[in-house]
């Protein structure tokens, strides 16, 4: 649902978004799976929605032995009854994100910065400026699938249907303080087929 909210509330990247579709896919089939690694504009927007909105956006690591991070925070192991104990250190992933030394308006979406100055910011955790599922040995393991599925729903919902809210009114963007981010309000949006009926009638005889 967060890929989309931000794309409802810009019109100008929802357009972008679906006329890149219409020229890689077409109005006359339906999204592919082949069709994704095309669509450059709408990986950025996946890219950009996960900076903006990571489904986790705080992170919590174990620090079995005391070490010091480079700024200088020390970070000691817990001693219980002799005994030494992890350290739970929990890391920012969201204000990790929106850090303004990495992110020109860090608080804006933009998916163009991942077409343009962070181009080859990979999501998998390689690179720490962007890190929705978090990183290293205990990132989330269904990444892959995760990243797979959400272009190709997106793509799927931008190539086939128009999506407006009710009244032109702006969608409320806030967020419930969580463990995973969750939106505080209900999505309220009307949407109106896109493609010709036939289009949408093979999709159905194919998926019996």
């Amino acid at each position: 649902m967060w890929a989309l909210l931000p794309l409802v509330n810009d019109r100008r990247a929802l357009k972008k978004a679906q006329q890149e579709l219409d020229t890689y896919v077409g109005k006359s089939r339906p999204m592919e799976e082949s069709n994704v690694k095309k669509s450059t504009y709408l990986q950025a927007i996946v890219k950009e929605t996960l900076r903006l909105y990571p489904p986790v956006p705080i992170a919590l690591r174990s620090c079995t032995e005391e070490c010091t991070f480079s700024a200088g925070f020390r970070i000691p192991t817990a001693i219980i009854l002799g005994r030494r104990l992890g350290t739970r250190l929990p890391f920012n992933i969201a204000k990790i994100q929106r850090d303004e030394r990495v992110c020109s308006n860090p608080n804006e979406f933009q998916p163009e910065r991942f077409l343009m100055t962070h181009e080859n910011v990979d999501m998998r955790g390689q690179n720490f400026e962007l890190i929705p599922f978090s990183t290293g040995r205990r990132s989330c393991a269904g990444t892959s699938l995760a990243l797979h599925m959400v272009h190709l729903v997106l793509a799927s919902l931008l190539q086939s249907l128009e999506i407006s809210t009710v009244s032109d009114e702006a969608v409320d963007m806030m967020e419930s303080p969580a463990l995973s981010n969750m939106k505080t309000t209900p999505l309220e949006i009307i949407i109106i087929l896109r493609l010709d009926q036939t289009v949408y009638e093979r999709d159905e005889l194919e998926n019996l």
